[in-house]
């Protein structure tokens, strides 16, 4: 196996025995990593507050959960290839063709005509997008050592948590004043951005290896991954759970998952190797940051709609009152990249973002129309507070567990595992919300005797605001009624997930980078 650093980077890039870091040189090349990883985080947040209104304007409120997960199904698809491929082949120029990649999806989605054309152009940005975090986190894990990387990660965290802010105060200001097509044009100005500090900045050098594609892994992949958000994204909603083409996806779910273990076992160079399913850390965390991407994914899917429907306020007010809940994040997800750092202890951290979850989800589900502005806001600090505290220290966990010739491959599998999670538990919570929120209204209308039928797939915050005040107040109430109890549902989850971590094995973060062959 090929290294992505020279022997004479690996001696610069190491600490402890292996020598000082070069401060200068990988400062330079981590400013480039931190554009890509804005560029693809900011995208993931963008659409959160302007989204009811693009959905309204193109008549599609029951696909509207197809613009967030076509862009995850498709990103989680390629994270293992893109890490996989890293290890192999380098990383620079398949890092320049995840961002083209997702470069053109912004330009087709920025066109969009209709639901199908936009959700096309979000499935393109995925196929870019799930490169650009993968590798960004691959590419400093070939020049720092785990111990000191944890700073580095944190504020790989807290330029996420940045971006979270300015996506939906961005994606609110665009609706309502240029127009919500810009959450894909501001993509363009920063890829090419991005491109240029990687073809500048990211000195690693090119390998030259024969690679025989895992053709047959990545085809059986992307039939399940498909098939399990088809099931979650349809089940109870447009199809009864028990109808023929419900128990046929699950049935065709089933089988490719198990044609794509075959296809692990017998490939030459698998895309997910099953020998990283021996390491107990790397399953443990895998299986934590699974919960944690449904936990953040299932509640980020609906809060700015519900803030818009529920508090009365507009798409832009709704990003700011996002701002708490990314203030936590930061402030916990640098905090522990920090303590790590200076301690090597880390365990308790993501024990810690379990127990702090759960308690977030829980107040959140005793939100009603006449809770106080401040007092949710509160709960959403605490939710991020929650979410900072574990979300790159089990990345760490992971990286920790493998050998430097293997960190792409062990963090894109573990990003897969997690964005599935994110794409399930977005997907959960939108057909659970879809279908209490169509009943509740449809039996409240009539309680209150008015025999007027409300179109559920138009319903957008300006058109509700619009409407005589009883129905107002039916629609008001019901999508409260419809989401809160879907944040208690997913505390179980959680809790199993902090007994998962209680097995973690705290193995010292290394000091000093492995020893790989040269080219």
């Amino acid at each position: 196996m090929t290294s992505l650093t020279s022997g004479s980077d690996q001696q610069s890039a190491g600490s402890g025995t292996g020598g000082s870091v070069n401060k200068r040189r990988i400062g330079t090349m981590f400013a480039g990593l931190l554009v890509a990883m804005f560029l693809a985080s900011l995208d993931q947040t963008i659409f959160s507050t302007a989204l009811p209104t693009i959905v309204g304007e193109l008549n599609g409120v029951d696909h509207m959960l197809w613009v967030t997960t076509a862009y995850l199904v498709a990103a989680t698809i390629m994270m293992p290839i893109y890490g996989k491929m890293g290890d192999l082949l380098g990383r620079k120029n398949i890092f320049i063709a995840a961002l083209t990649l997702f470069l053109v999806g912004s330009v087709v989605g920025g066109l969009a005509q209709d639901m199908t054309w936009l959700i096309i152009g979000r499935a393109i940005q995925g196929l870019g997008g799930g490169g650009l975090m993968i590798l960004s986190q691959a590419i400093i894990a070939d020049v720092v050592p785990v111990r000191e990387r944890s700073k580095y990660m944190g504020v790989m965290g807290a330029v996420f948590g940045l971006s979270s802010i300015a996506g939906p105060l961005l994606g609110g200001w665009f609706t309502e004043s240029i127009g919500w097509r810009w959450a894909f044009w501001i993509n363009i100005p920063l890829a090419l951005l991005a491109i240029v500090f990687a073809v500048v900045f990211l000195k690693l050098p090119r390998h030259k290896v024969a690679v025989k594609l895992d053709v047959w892994g990545i085809l059986t992949m992307a039939v399940a991954v498909t098939s399990i958000i088809l099931v979650t994204s349809w089940g109870g909603t447009q199809y009864e759970w028990n109808s023929p083409q419900i128990l046929a996806l699950i049935a065709l779910a089933v089988v490719s998952a198990a044609a794509f273990v075959l296809a692990e076992h017998k490939a030459a160079e698998p895309i997910i190797p099953l020998k990283i399913f021996r390491s107990r850390n790397f399953v443990l965390a895998t299986a934590a940051g699974l919960v944690i991407g449904v936990a953040m994914f299932g509640a980020l899917s609906y809060l700015p709609t519900y803030l818009q429907m529920v508090t009365g306020v507009n798409a832009t007010v709704s990003g700011f009152m996002l701002i708490p809940m990314i203030v936590g994040l930061i402030v916990s997800v640098t905090g522990t990249g920090q303590i790590a750092s200076r301690t090597g202890r880390y365990k308790w951290m993501p024990l810690a973002s379990m127990a702090v979850i759960g308690t977030a989800l829980s107040l959140m589900s005793t939100l009603t129309i006449d809770t106080p502005i401040p007092q949710l806001l509160a709960y959403l600090f605490v939710f991020g507070l929650g979410i900072g505290l574990g979300m790159q220290i089990l990345i760490l966990i992971v990286q920790n567990s493998f050998p430097n010739r293997d960190v792409g491959t062990a963090t894109a599998s573990n990003n897969f595992f997690r964005e599935i999670g994110a794409s399930v538990g977005g997907a959960v919570v939108g057909a659970l919300f879809s279908s209490r929120l169509s009943t509740l209204i449809t039996d409240r209308m009539s309680a209150a005797g008015d025999g007027t039928a409300i179109d559920t797939n138009s319903l957008t915050p300006a058109a509700v605001n619009a409407m005589p005040e009883a129905v107002r107040d039916i629609i008001v109430s019901a999508y409260n009624d419809a989401l809160t109890p879907v944040f208690l549902m997913l505390v179980p989850m959680v809790v199993i997930g902090f007994v998962i971590l209680l097995f973690v094995k705290e193995v010292p973060l290394r000091a000093t980078l492995d020893e790989v062959p040269k080219s």
